[in-house]
């Protein structure tokens, strides 16, 4: 049996769209495995979905000036030369990378070793991981189509599949998620999501702003690991998760609303379900500003509302919600279509990699 290996990792963005394709590349008659860092989040997910990982040593592609830069080349390289050895084991057909710093010395090793690779870039433009890839990789796979003005010479290699969403996000049940946080049905709920790690400016403006917003709302809170505000725990009409997995559809079925960064992951699961939506992209001080860039482009198509997180307050937050909620309709009616054209990244992906079965 053919094996495909599948890498990414850093957030649960570089892991998601992974995992989303695993049934697909099944059923074509695909061995899968999974190469990562040996402690990022993508462990965890993976090693849930019974999925065979091997950790891989990777250093940070940070942007700024730290000590530690001067010491993660080295890392990087003993992670190439534990690729080299893992693929010469493993002997896939095709490298299939996400994006995420544990990528890169996976996607050198494979060109080392002569194994294609397939990329994929969910933001708007090219994170460094799969700039550092680009020039190797086989067929690069991009989520927006504007990222393909990007790409200059490369530009023959690529092509714009979407975003692989895990059809089990369209499954989820009100009645569930209403049980798991205790809600009755008088009041409409607000969903928060900050990300797999969190968001610490969104958690702060909610809680600021919870007195008022729980006159109006029901809340689930998604604050991210380490994040709980153990003041909060018996707070009515208020439940808070670190992070949350199988629970997801369920949360997500029941919101009436939902406040989330805009990582590419997050908004496309959201039009998918067509869900009214606020998003606070992370600012450009704290990221390459990729989030903003997204963001943007769903608030052109009337997909999205957007607050800049440099106008992140708690009396804005309110107010925003306030309008969404409002004019929920109109956003409800600019994302609605055909659910299956949302869905279709998965099978143009698996239709590139099924190129490497024969």
């Amino acid at each position: 049996m053919a094996l495909i290996l599948l890498t990414g990792g850093g957030t649960a963005g570089h892991v998601n769209p992974n995992l989303a394709l695993v049934p697909s590349l099944q059923q074509r008659g695909w061995q899968i495995a999974y190469a990562g860092s040996p402690s990022g989040i993508e462990r965890e997910l993976v090693q849930k979905a019974g999925i065979p990982f091997y950790a891989i040593s990777s250093g940070k592609l940070r942007r700024y000036f730290a000590w530690q830069n001067f010491i993660d080349p080295f890392k990087v390289l003993k992670g190439v030369a534990e690729a080299y050895t893992l693929l010469g084991q493993l002997r896939p057909r095709v490298v299939f990378s996400k994006g995420g710093f544990v990528t890169v010395p996976v996607v050198w090793a494979a060109y080392l070793r002569r194994v294609p690779v397939v990329i994929h870039e969910s933001d708007y433009t090219l994170g460094l991981a799969n700039r550092l890839a680009l020039p190797t990789a086989h067929r690069v796979c991009v989520t927006f189509p504007e990222t393909l003005e990007f790409l200059g010479k490369y530009t023959a290699k690529a092509v714009c599949t979407g975003l692989p969403i895990r059809p089990e996000l369209l499954n989820g049940s009100s009645d569930r998620g209403r049980a798991l946080c205790q809600f009755h049905g008088e009041l409409p709920i607000l969903l928060v999501i900050g990300g797999s790690t969190g968001a610490q400016a969104i958690n702060t403006a909610v809680r600021s702003a919870l007195s008022e917003l729980l006159a109006k709302w029901q809340i689930i809170h998604l604050c991210g690991k380490g994040n709980l505000d153990l003041s909060l725990q018996d707070k009515g009409g208020y439940r808070q998760f670190e992070y949350v997995t199988a629970e997801l559809p369920d949360l997500l079925a029941c919101a009436d609303l939902v406040i989330s960064r805009a990582g590419a992951n997050a908004i496309f699961e959201l039009l998918a379900l067509g869900k009214p939506h606020l998003l606070i992209p992370l600012s450009s001080k704290s990221s390459r500003g990729d989030q903003i860039l997204n963001a943007n482009s769903f608030a052109k198509q009337g997909y999205s509302l957007v607050l800049p997180e440099e106008n992140l307050t708690a009396e804005e937050l309110v107010r925003q919600v306030a309008f969404l909620y409002t004019n929920r309709q109109e956003f409800i009616a600019k994302m609605s279509g055909n659910v299956t054209e949302k869905l279709g990244a998965i099978a143009k992906i698996v239709s590139i990699l099924d190129v490497f079965l024969e």
